[in-house]
């Protein structure tokens, strides 16, 4: 669910809906979209929410309130991890639902077949309430947006324990990647842990490679790779993989690095036994289900990282947008975007207080209780880059190649040529490369 890979059996879905070319039609015809008043009455209606286990309580509270407000009817189903091969293998056999949590990166609209199976957004009337620099940042593929973000996208950067940094004369956070580096040194020295890896679950790792590329990202890297004029075998994509390897053998990060999961990370940090992680925005979800939001104030911060400076990479997962499907019914079609009319319209304020999230429109407030460190992962997302999740049109195992590197099976190269494989083999299967 956190892995955020997309399949190679996912690229060949091919399959395609009925639809109506009329002026009302989900925009699969000639016509344009339509958005029906987000409160019209809908009686009779009955739509169905796909989520995965940690995004199915988050439509709670905005689905009743459409339901008291139209009249229809909302069935939220849970589909078993791994959702998002789940959720392409029921795709792939012509079940589909109506709406769905999904990642909103172009490889993952790309597993989808998103200009197939998902109803194109365009003129969302909630578009220009949004953030501006928030408006365009996911969603889209080939210019066509076909979800909805509602949450706070994901960044990867640097989480740290506030008080270790404090106990150790740390009064200021790392401004460059070498920096930060620095600074784990003289924790080292000092007999801290400086980071935290979760090298038994894996799907964490690919986040030291990707910030270090976040400048070359910045500079159109995965354009590069995405065209076959840049490989993950080039030496400035090797150079990210043999400095983490480096500093994994430094002996910068904890002892158990190979055997430990994911709840370890967590409670490390919250511990003090570690001093920092690189992760993203699941991670703090996870220290909010271990303590409360003064005790994480005072504890845990948020850094991005990157080469250069703080530069962010931002990854949205599943949990942050929704998609709405071509089912072929098209009254169940337009009802499908009305419910998303309401959700980012008279519905949003409600939603981000019941579920105390950043606000993504200027006009709505952000509940008081949000804690600082997401809002300082929020504030990241206007200088923020894409990660290779968001801008390549295919995301091979990087992280699987790199845990297997951690466990001493694989060389940096060996990392690195094995990714390049995979991405040419999912590339072309979806087309983008020859």
């Amino acid at each position: 669910m956190k892995r955020w890979i997309a399949l190679g059996a996912a690229l060949t879905l091919g399959l395609t809906a009925c639809s109506d070319p009329s002026a009302s039609d989900s925009g699969t015809g000639t016509g344009a979209v339509t958005w029906a008043d987000p409160v019209a009455e809908l009686d009779g209606v009955k739509l169905t929410i796909w989520a995965a286990q940690n995004s199915n309580t988050v439509p709670k509270a905005v689905v009743a309130g459409f339901q008291q407000a139209t009249g229809a009817t909302v069935e939220i189903v849970t589909v078993p991890d791994p959702y998002e091969q789940s959720v392409q293998t029921k795709v792939a056999t012509g079940d589909k639902p109506d709406l769905a949590f999904w990642q909103p990166t172009a490889s993952m609209l790309t597993a989808i077949n998103a200009k197939s199976n998902l109803q194109p957004l365009t003129g969302a009337p909630w578009l220009s309430s949004l953030d501006p620099a928030l408006k365009d940042i996911t969603g889209l593929l080939d210019d066509t947006r076909y979800a909805a973000l509602i949450t706070s996208p994901a960044v990867e950067g640097v989480y740290y324990n506030k008080e270790v940094f404090a106990a150790q004369g740390i009064t200021a956070t790392p401004k460059n990647f070498d920096e930060m580096v620095t600074v784990a040194r003289t924790l080292k020295t000092k007999g801290v842990t400086p980071f935290y890896e979760m090298g038994a679950d894996r799907w964490a790792t690919q986040w030291w490679v990707q910030v270090q590329l976040a400048d070359a990202a910045k500079a159109g890297l995965w354009d590069r790779i995405n065209s076959g004029q840049a490989k993950f075998t080039d030496p400035d994509v090797v150079k990210t993989i043999a400095t983490y390897d480096s500093l994994i053998k430094e002996g910068l990060f904890n002892s158990d690095i190979k055997t430990a999961k994911f709840e370890d990370q967590g409670t490390a940090l919250l511990d003090g036994k570690a001093a920092m992680a690189v992760q993203v925005n699941s991670f703090f979800g996870q220290l909010q289900a271990k303590s409360d939001t003064a005790t994480l104030n005072t504890k845990i911060g948020f850094f991005p990282i990157s080469p250069s400076g703080n530069v962010g990479t931002f990854i949205p997962d599943q949990s942050n947008a929704l998609v709405a499907f071509k089912t072929g019914d098209t009254k169940r079609e337009a009802a499908a975007r009305q419910l998303l009319a309401y959700w980012m319209g008279p519905g949003y304020q409600g939603f981000v207080t019941d579920r105390n999230t950043i606000s993504l429109q200027p006009a709505v407030a952000s509940p008081a209780g949000v804690p600082q460190a997401l809002l300082d992962v929020h504030a990241s997302l206007p200088t923020a880059v894409g990660s290779m999740q968001a801008l390549a049109v295919a995301n091979p195992d990087l992280y699987i190649n790199l845990a297997d590197m951690i466990a001493g099976t694989m060389t940096p190269e060996q990392v690195a040529k094995a990714t390049q494989d995979q991405f040419e083999q999912l590339a072309k299967a979806a087309g983008y490369l020859k």
